[in-house]
């Protein structure tokens, strides 16, 4: 190995040491005996594992936190999959103002957004704080849904479409027979990130919750507010574990190479 590779090499160790390092500090300190965060920590326990399902906010935000991320999720893919194909497929007048206003969400800070929905959905027009919740979600995550699947789309040959409507169907069964199971795998990609965006939101839901609904990264920001124990950092580790288990599943039902079709 010459000196120029050893020297990158020591340089990308140290960027994943810079990004790792904290995560590894998280999780050493959920399993530490005392009752504040102490690294490195002077024993081992795993109350604080067991603390999490003791707390009845954390268990039913995380009801509510899944609820709405799966539900916002599949709203959002209902919106998003025929706006990225008429964008992907279709010319027409406005059709980079409506890519704007799509991508928007993106663009606009988290803090003014969710100031803005609570203005109109909550106090302007009156909505349940739930379905506050769930609009301002797939808000949110339409820009997500709508930029995987455009960029799938990029990639379909949409001769495959015009030559199946040349054989008798409608544009709608070619949509679902033809264009969908092309860009499955993009669906699938859009659905995690969207859910995971959502899941993880905190801008928007902080404007939007109310007493007795709370999501899960909100109630998390309450829990720290007033306590000092590693319940926090044993809880970030559950998360870390159920989000690695999730794409070990797509990994070995789907594969990676399911991805890349």
């Amino acid at each position: 190995m010459n000196r120029k590779n050893k020297g990158l090499s020591i340089f990308a160790f140290l960027v994943y040491f810079f990004l790792l390092a904290p995560l590894l500090i998280i999780v050493a300190t959920s399993f530490g005996p005392d009752k504040a965060l102490i690294f490195p920590p002077k024993g081992f326990s795993l109350k604080w594992m067991a603390n999490i399902f003791k707390i009845e906010m954390f268990r039913k935000s995380f009801v509510i936190s899944m609820q709405l991320s799966v539900i916002g999720t599949i709203i959002a893919l209902i919106i998003g999959i025929p706006a990225a194909y008429a964008l992907s497929r279709y010319n027409f007048k406005g059709k980079n103002i409506l890519n704007s206003i799509f991508l928007s969400p993106v663009l606009i800070p988290g803090i003014v957004l969710g100031f803005s929905l609570l203005r109109y959905l909550v106090i302007y027009s009156k909505l349940p704080i739930y379905t506050s919740l769930l609009i301002g979600h797939v808000i949110i995550i339409i820009p997500y849904i709508i930029r995987v699947i455009s960029s799938s789309l990029s990639n379909f040959d949409y001769s495959i479409e015009e030559a199946s409507m040349s054989l008798g169907a409608n544009k709608i069964k070619t949509f679902f027979v033809i264009v969908l199971p092309n860009i499955r795998s993009g669906v699938i990609a859009a659905f995690i990130l969207a859910f995971i965006n959502s899941f993880n939101n905190v801008p928007v839901s902080l404007f939007l919750t109310g007493p007795g609904l709370s999501t899960l990264p909100i109630q998390m920001l309450i829990h720290v507010e007033y306590n000092f124990d590693p319940t926090i950092a044993a809880l970030s580790v559950v998360l870390m574990a159920m989000t690695g288990l999730l794409m070990f599943i797509v990994e070995k039902t789907l594969g990676l190479s399911f991805f890349a079709k």
